[in-house]
């Protein structure tokens, strides 16, 4: 079993999603995939529902990727820099199956 880094971050549609996938690609990430939530909340803000109307951008989108210590540590300042509002988590986990190739 080998040991990596977890990072999740929690953005809306109208964060730089799209620009920290791309950095993360460009960077060599092993892997990341980002989640478009039906619903949630940030703090103390309301509820955030999707439905066929919405279109403004405040739905909540969780972007998660995995990799080793040095790859995580070399981009937590770039995602600082696209989302610096928002909340990251980083958490150390087990690769129980399959691997980074």
């Amino acid at each position: 079993m080998e040991t990596a880094v977890q990072v999740t971050v929690y953005l809306n549609e109208s964060d730089k999603w799209d620009a920290i996938l791309r950095m993360l690609q460009a960077e060599g990430v092993r892997g990341a995939s980002v989640f478009h939530a039906v619903a949630g909340f940030n703090g103390r803000h309301g509820i955030h529902r999707s439905s066929l109307v919405n279109g403004g951008g405040d739905l909540p989108v969780v972007l998660v990727f995995v990799d080793l210590e040095d790859h995580v540590a070399r981009v937590l300042p770039k995602i600082a820099e696209l989302a610096p509002h928002q909340l990251v988590v980083r958490e150390n986990v087990v690769i129980e199956q399959g691997n980074f190739d």
